[in-house]
């Protein structure tokens, strides 16, 4: 047996309300500054309540249900409320489009729907085109509706019964993510009850998370980040969360303090949005011990961030695919946080080349990661085994990220196999140059890529936000950047901007930068 067993989300949750039954579990601020908190069994008891109001509209086991919401209470009421009757969560981005949701929802083929009032108008002029939704279910809904369901009244006179619960197994898909698609259809990632549960358990144990740890939620809960690194270290140690409906840069902080949290997660360019707010002396002063952080961030920004805040950046690597965290930077070890780490608690990891081969030491090669399908990492794609095939080879689960692994042995991100510019028979990666630019003083973000050109494959355009209130020319950074780099390397145009397309994570959208070019 492992360290996950035969448990289950179900399992796991009853364990936790038996020792801690009126301890919080949740606080959280909605988008108003109004807190609630709710303990472990005021949470339990509402989940309870739910599963039964599902049963009763008749959702089964293995069904998928769409949660299009914010992050709110209800959100993970609704996830552990489906994982209890065996039913699979389906989480959305409400920024998608009608057209997007449209795609997920009959992919999935999702049997009901879990949103706001403030979502259901892009989805009520397509239901006819949404055969397997049953129901429409709206949270926080003060008004009244002939057609849709209100969340609060289903659960208020529900049961909290459990004896109508089917069996679930530490193997059955609990959650599928779909994964944003840039050059095809986003595909959907199955996650079982073990892969979370294997997740809160490296997590805890890598970070060192106690029981008296409030993890500080304020990236989407629809992201596997939320979901994997925060809320299962939370209920795997008996810890809590502090939850916020949005993330603001310039109250990061004064909610953590007003939350009480101790251990945040975010990705580089929530870093930078803080950093770029004015800075509060009093702000040192909060309960914050760590912060683990994904994608690249320049050193004197990781500087200036530990000392500012008083806090511990601690770079990692993982994807919705891996479930669990590969790579990171170990907390009592010499953490390189230019870096993402080495190979974490449960995990194998090489690098290998296009023909699957082990590459050289100090070579770029293919992050590859060795784990079991359905406990370690993803079950599969729903739906795609086409795309299964070729993520999930012999025991690897294959990233689509590059890197190298230097002679301090830690692992160093390349970028994205799709990413690499191919300029006049030379590989370039596009981060190489972006972490080249962001050390010059006026540069606050950058993103390059590649685009069309007749002599050399492709030429290197970058794309370059400047720092409040500072100015530089592009023949300026050229000529930096070709006393850091070699000439191939070397950005032929620089084009400044006031923002970048960016998910609801923060990751810059490159396809739509190269899109732009090719319309223009």
């Amino acid at each position: 047996m492992d360290i996950i067993g035969d448990r289950t989300l179900r399992s796991l949750f009853e364990e936790k309300v038996s020792l801690h039954p009126d301890k919080v579990f949740i606080a959280f601020e909605d988008a108003q500054g109004s807190q609630t908190t709710k303990t472990y069994r005021e949470f339990y008891d509402e989940v309870l309540k739910l599963s039964n109001a599902l049963l009763d509209l008749e959702v089964h086991a293995g069904d998928h249900v769409t949660i299009h919401l914010p992050n709110n209470i209800e959100f993970l009421t609704t996830w552990f409320a489906l994982a209890h009757i065996g039913a699979i969560m389906v989480p959305t981005n409400i920024l998608s489009s009608s057209d997007e949701m449209n795609y997920i929802i009959n992919h999935s083929e999702s049997v009901l729907l879990i949103t706001e009032e403030d979502h259901v108008e892009k989805f009520q002029g397509m239901l006819d085109q949404l055969p397997t939704i049953r129901h429409i279910v709206l949270t926080r809904f003060k008004n009244h509706s002939t057609t849709l369901l209100n969340f609060d009244h289903i659960i208020e006179n529900a049961s909290t019964d459990t004896s109508r619960f089917p069996k679930v197994l530490t193997e059955d898909v609990v959650g599928m993510l779909y994964t944003s698609g840039t050059t095809s259809k986003p595909k959907g990632v199955q996650v079982t009850n073990a892969n979370y549960i294997f997740t809160g358990e490296l997590m805890s144990k890598s970070i060192q998370v106690t029981e008296e740890d409030r993890m500080f939620i304020v990236l989407p809960l629809f992201h596997g980040n939320a979901q994997y690194y925060s809320t299962m270290t939370a209920l795997v140690t008996g810890g809590s969360i502090a939850l916020t409906e949005k993330f603001s840069a310039s109250r990061y902080f004064k909610q953590a303090k007003l939350l009480g949290a101790t251990v945040g997660s975010l990705f580089a360019a929530p870093l930078r949005m803080i950093l770029a707010k004015d800075y509060d002396t009093s702000v040192q002063e909060n309960p914050i011990r760590l912060i683990m952080f994904a994608q690249s961030i320049a050193e004197h920004q990781l500087n200036e961030f530990e000392n500012k805040f008083d806090v511990k950046l601690l770079q990692l690597y993982g994807m919705t695919e891996t479930v669990g965290i590969p790579l990171l930077n170990p907390l009592n070890g010499v953490r390189k946080n230019l870096s993402i780490g080495r190979p974490s608690i449960g995990y194998e990891v090489k690098l290998i080349d296009e023909d699957g081969s082990d590459v050289e030491q100090g070579a770029v090669g293919q992050i590859a990661v060795k784990g079991i399908p359905g406990r370690t990492v993803m079950k599969r794609y729903f739906k795609n085994e086409e795309a299964t095939r070729e993520t999930l080879q012999d025991g690897w689960l294959l990233t689509g990220d590059n890197a190298r692994v230097g002679e301090d042995g830690y692992f160093y991100f390349v970028d994205r196999v799709k990413d690499m510019i191919k300029r006049s028979g030379e590989n370039v990666a596009a981060q190489e140059v972006e972490s080249v630019l962001t050390q010059h003083l006026a540069v606050f973000e950058s993103a390059v890529i590649g685009v069309p050109d007749d002599m050399r494959d492709e030429a290197i355009k970058a794309y370059v936000i400047l720092n409040k209130g500072m100015s530089v020319t592009e023949e300026a950074l050229i000529t930096f950047c070709k006393a850091r780099l070699a000439k191939f390397k070397v950005p032929d145009s620089i084009e400044f901007v006031a923002e970048f397309p960016r998910t609801p994570v923060g990751k810059i959208q490159k396809h739509i930068l190269r899109n732009s070019l090719s319309i223009k």
